[in-house]
């Protein structure tokens, strides 16, 4: 059913992208005089190296040491300034203004929304299911029409923290004649796998990860879009030339080198989680702790507001999420380091 010329917009396949000086001159050695850079250095260069000069637009260094962790070709990987550039070029690539349409499953992660609101495109609402937060199959596949190209389906999902039955999630994708988009932002802290084994199976599949999470680098904004050679090929099509600096480049390759530390710290996150799950679970106050995906936890309480308010006077800060769909009174509490936690735990034995 998938044809990505048919969903393609047609301004996209006719674009001519800029050829950057990096893009024209394939090699790495030389003497360097086409980009207009400034040639002597820069001020920082005992810092960092060669920030005086244009990055890789195409971030290929980067891009092998990902295939190679993640067991993905190059060619099927695109990065992002953060997740959310990934996510506005799928509503620029097959989004036609005005016209089409996408899917988002709330309460969910809300860029979606957004962009598709920056982009002119129409959102249809499929609420998940109370409490347990799993897709309505039958309305997501009943709210297609021939002008909707995109569903946003987040798993892990935020702000809830739990996964999406992956029955339902293949019994859309080979419904949907336009592109499922998996965002796996959290996937490293599920005790399930991502879906990317899935990539050759379903041309119309776009999986988002991310370097903030998991790796510990949101400062860097490295997001990760993993797709048929096709669809990545109008993500580069569209990308700014030099999206992702030269800082974040060299950065992110030296923390891939260091995977053994970050499972260590996804390991200590995870415990983490289950002892303040259990916690939270002792004070009269929290309704209803969720479980969790995640690095973080839903939690369900008497005056979210109040409670809110309460511990940002204690410079404690988490998120109120009481104003989302299915979400009413409930807060989103990220799971901190040990100390945090604890400090949290105590603030809270003091709160009446």
């Amino acid at each position: 059913m998938f044809d990505l010329n048919k969903i393609l917009r047609q301004n996209i396949k006719n674009l001519i992208p800029y050829s950057s000086a990096r893009d024209e001159y394939k090699g790495t050695q030389g003497i360097f005089l086409d980009a207009n850079e400034n040639s002597i250095g820069s001020p920082i260069d005992d810092i960092t190296e060669n920030v005086n000069r244009y990055p890789d637009p195409l971030q290929l260094e980067l891009k092998e040491k990902l295939s190679k962790i993640k067991g993905v070709p190059v060619e099927n990987i695109f990065l992002g300034n953060g997740s959310d550039e990934a996510i506005d070029i799928l509503f620029r690539a097959f989004c036609e203004p005005g016209k089409d349409k996408a899917i988002v499953c709330p309460p969910t992660y809300g860029m979606y929304e957004v962009s598709a609101a920056i982009n002119d495109v129409e959102v249809k609402k499929i609420n998940l299911t109370p409490e347990a937060f799993q897709l309505e199959t039958d309305k997501v596949i009943a709210a297609f029409d021939i002008n909707t190209k995109l569903i946003f389906l987040c798993c892990p999902n935020n702000p809830t923290a739990n996964g999406v039955k992956w029955a339902d999630i293949k019994l859309i994708m080979e419904k949907f004649s336009g592109i499922v988009v998996i965002d796996e932002a959290y996937i490293n802290f599920a005790s399930y796998k991502s879906l990317i084994t899935e990539l050759p199976n379903y041309p119309n599949l776009v999986i988002l990860q991310t370097l903030s999470k998991a790796w510990g680098m949101a400062g860097l904004r490295v997001g990760m879009a993993f797709a048929s050679a096709q669809i990545i090929n109008v993500f580069n099509k569209i990308k700014p030339p030099y999206n992702i600096n030269v800082v974040s480049q060299q950065l992110a390759k030296e923390a891939l080198d260091n995977i053994g530390q970050v499972n260590d710290f996804i390991k200590e996150i995870v415990e983490e989680r289950k002892k303040l799950s259990v916690a939270l679970k002792e004070f009269s106050f929290i309704k209803r702790t969720y479980p969790s995906e995640a690095n973080f936890l839903l939690v369900k309480v008497d005056g979210p507001k109040k409670l809110y308010d309460y511990l940002a006077s204690n410079k404690i800060i988490v998120r109120d999420r009481s104003k989302m769909p299915l979400c009413e009174g409930c807060l989103r509490i990220t799971v901190g380091t040990k100390d945090e936690n604890q400090k949290l735990i105590e603030a809270l034995k003091q709160y009446k």
